[in-house]
């Protein structure tokens, strides 16, 4: 397959072009780094990188941001961080990438659980992540020529640990042999409009 993963050289993202390299053609696009780049807070730079990749059999989500801060200080500019990174550029991922998946593609976005769990300073982060899964159970009904859409929801990954930690008291870090199995369900298997949730 040729897959094309967006934040491919993240701390997630490098675990799963690792696993997906090994039998498939993989592209990674960054927002500073990989083969080509992309800001998917900007739906034309979505545009021009479909344009010069052309078809893909399957396109893998691993980037977007979110402002994290006490409720008190988010401003409404903080909330359209998260709305135009995370949420929209996931969705004008399936809205502009369908158009240059091949029949019976996929895509996967990615979440976490905030969407259900949420912590401390992550109200935006957990609004984005919400309105995603919501989204893409939705899409599934309707997207066209065999193509399926998931998310990925990961809770406090093994790798992230010592950064996060101290967000996540109690959290049990999720491996990242889980990490990737959850994108290889989504990416190999048959789920279609599926939340799939790693957490621990």
């Amino acid at each position: 397959m040729k897959i094309l993963i967006i934040g491919g050289n993240g701390t997630i993202g490098r675990r799963v072009t690792s696993y997906f390299a090994e039998n498939n053609e993989v592209i990674i696009a960054g927002r500073t780094s990989g083969d080509i780049t992309v800001d998917i807070a900007d739906s034309n730079s979505i545009q021009s990188m479909f344009k010069n990749i052309g078809k893909v059999d399957a396109i893998v989500c691993i980037a977007g941001e979110a402002k994290w801060a006490n409720f008190k200080d988010l401003t409404e500019e903080d909330y359209y961080i998260g709305l135009k990174s995370k949420l929209m550029g996931q969705v004008n991922l399936v809205r502009i990438g369908q158009d240059y998946l091949s029949p019976n593609g996929s895509i996967t976005l990615s979440t976490g659980i905030l969407a259900d769990d949420p912590v401390v300073k992550t109200t935006s982060a957990a609004m984005v992540n919400g309105g995603i899964h919501s989204f893409v159970q939705a899409v599934a009904l309707e997207v066209e020529n065999g193509i399926r859409v998931n998310v990925v929801s990961l809770g406090m990954v093994e790798d992230a640990y010592e950064k996060y930690k101290d967000y996540f008291p109690g959290h049990n870090p999720v491996s990242m042999a889980k990490v990737v199995n959850a994108y290889a369900r989504s990416v190999q298997g048959k789920t279609n409009g599926k939340i799939i949730r790693f957490y621990e």
